[in-house]
């Protein structure tokens, strides 16, 4: 297995993709994305490595087949572990069903699970189990929903911290997994 460094950021963006970048800019999910990379710039402690960057980029009215698809493979199979964001904004697409059936299903990489619309631990687990809003979020994703006990899947909030205890834990990267399930701290 080659050495995987690289974080693979899950989000949704509104389908069919528009021509113009700022509508991805703006859209809630994108904007938590962006808020991995401002950590690391202004941080460069911070553990996140952009498998978004290890391939050219792409314009948004690119085939899905013959160029999207195939780049979404690339930078998945140059990474570690997919970070998910989930939030009230999301919505099944295609991309997300590719990137979970692709990373979870053919590649198996471990899920950090972050909760952008919560910032302590407390609102995703209690007494030793998941909430139940939680819980709610994961039929937006019935292709995540149903695959995250095939790998090791932490849930958290958006917290730097707690990010950045997930993304230093080797046992959520494909290399060191152990065992699968679902986590939280």
């Amino acid at each position: 297995m080659a050495n995987r460094i690289y974080n693979y950021s899950a989000f949704y963006v509104a389908e069919p993709f528009s021509s113009s970048n700022l509508k991805a800019y703006a859209a809630p999910d994108f904007i938590y994305y962006n808020m991995l990379k401002a950590w690391k710039a202004n941080d460069s402690t911070f553990p996140f490595y952009d498998a978004h960057t290890t391939t050219y980029s792409v314009r948004d009215g690119s085939d899905w087949e013959s160029t999207l698809k195939p780049r979404l493979h690339q930078r998945l199979s140059n990474s570690k572990n997919i970070i998910l964001f989930l939030s009230s904004n999301t919505k099944h697409s295609r991309a997300l069903n590719e990137e979970m059936d692709y990373g979870i299903g053919e590649l198996g990489l471990p899920v950090i699970v972050v909760y952008p619309e919560y910032t302590d631990k407390t609102e995703i687990a209690d007494n030793g189990k998941i909430k139940l809003h939680i819980r709610r979020l994961w039929d937006k994703l019935p292709r995540f929903r149903d695959q995250m006990d095939d790998v090791p899947t932490i849930h958290v909030p958006l917290n730097k911290t707690l990010i950045s205890k997930a993304l230093r834990d080797p046992d959520l990267t494909v290399q060191h997994k152990n065992e699968n399930g679902r986590w939280f701290y």
